[in-house]
């Protein structure tokens, strides 16, 4: 009989050693950790939208929960329904026509859409192009793969879009995917019909396949788009979606894909052997939520709008400078020059003024003298953040 639980010596898959525990998962627990000791922290970090879905959505998940029927497994591909609706959502809001049954792939949030994307295009050794300052599970999806990962940066005084010139003369030899992101995470940089057009034609001139995450086109942005709007685009083009920050369920894990009907089957045979289908009375619900109308909307961001505000104000109170012109949930703003790194001042917020702030070097080396305020929170929570901090620059 075994007399002690020492783990055997098996070490993991190299895919592990190649990626870190995230963040925000390192950082949640040690705000856990100060709550419990009384801090009361107040987080301003996390992107997770606190109003809620539309109403009709929830009722009818309400009533098809209700149903003995609707329980059971569903298709890979998602019900009818729901795609149908998806499709509809893209023609009225950005004026792309899709077939909802070959060229429309519900995902169980576009997180793990980035893993099934990744896995039908890329092996080991392939390169696949990411954006510095950009969401980082890009590049640690890319690593489990084996991808060469080859960052391309994204600069302030360029808008935050990508260098063309520097790609083109970037060794491409090889590289079979490019994550873009617009409107941009962290940055809040809108794209135009300009940006998506050349987008377009550099994955069509290398052969590289470009995706388009696409999740906060309609949070503070008068004007959605789609880079599937630029003629030709499904031919090389994948536009990722998602409802977790455009109608407020990042819980309910719906989203999707478009694209032609080949990367979408090949995408299909990947994601058919991880996961089993969504919630069927769910996917009802968010074709629901994606029937709402601009009213609804516009309430949204009516509510946002006053936060900005005052997340604006928590900038200026740290000497941060940003751009007005921004788009989504978040402010990011550059720290001031004697600020010791993002990392350093948001430390320093969290342990002075329990109020925890996004370093923007969590998202590349480009945002490093970057810091990220969420909107997810309600307005008497950001005044008492900037109280607190107010409080603590004195």
């Amino acid at each position: 009989m075994l007399k002690d639980n020492k783990v055997c010596n098996i070490t993991p898959a190299e895919r592990v050693n190649n990626v870190s525990e995230y963040y925000f998962s390192r950082k949640l627990k040690e705000i856990a950790r100060m709550n419990i000791a009384g801090k009361q922290i107040i987080n301003l970090g996390i992107g997770s939208p606190d109003l809620p879905p539309p109403a009709p959505a929830i009722e009818t998940l309400r009533a098809h929960a209700l149903r003995a029927d609707e329980h059971g497994y569903q298709p890979y591909t998602g019900i009818p329904e729901l795609r149908t609706a998806f499709s509809a959502w893209y023609k009225a809001w950005y004026n792309v026509e899709t077939d909802p049954d070959t060229e429309i792939q519900p995902l169980i949030g576009s997180k793990e859409g980035i893993l099934h994307i990744s896995l039908a295009f890329l092996n080991p050794g392939d390169g696949v192009l990411l954006p510095n300052p950009g969401y980082p599970t890009y590049s640690s999806v890319s690593h489990l793969t084996g991808a060469r990962l080859i960052p391309y940066d994204l600069k302030e005084e360029q808008g935050w879009y990508p260098d063309f010139e520097t790609l083109e003369q970037t060794d491409l030899s090889g590289v079979k995917l490019m994550w873009v992101n617009y409107p941009h995470m962290p940055t809040g940089a809108n794209a135009g019909m300009e940006l998506f057009e050349r987008l377009v034609a550099f994955g069509r001139r290398h052969g590289i396949v470009v995706v388009n995450d696409n999740p906060y086109s309609f949070i503070l942005n008068d004007r959605p788009l789609s880079i599937l709007s630029v003629p030709g685009a499904k031919d090389i083009c994948i536009e990722m979606n998602s409802l977790s920050k455009s109608h407020n369920m990042p819980g309910w894990r719906m989203a999707m894909l478009a694209s032609n009907a080949r990367f979408v089957q090949w995408i299909l045979k990947v994601k058919s052997n991880i996961d089993s289908g969504q919630f069927k009375p769910m996917q009802y619900a968010a074709a629901e939520a994606l029937r709402a109308p601009r009213e609804w909307y516009d309430e949204m961001n009516r509510v946002y709008r006053g936060r900005r505000y005052l997340a604006a104000e928590i900038m200026h109170t740290l000497r941060c400078r940003f751009d007005e012109k921004q788009v989504g949930m978040f402010l990011w703003g550059k720290i001031p020059e004697e600020a010791i790194s993002s990392e350093a001042l948001a430390d320093k917020i969290l342990y002075d003024a329990n109020v925890f702030i996004t370093p923007g070097f969590i998202f590349g080396s480009q945002g490093e003298r970057y810091i990220r305020i969420s909107l997810c929170c309600r307005n008497e929570t950001l005044q008492e953040a900037l109280n607190r901090i107010q409080q603590y620059i004195k």
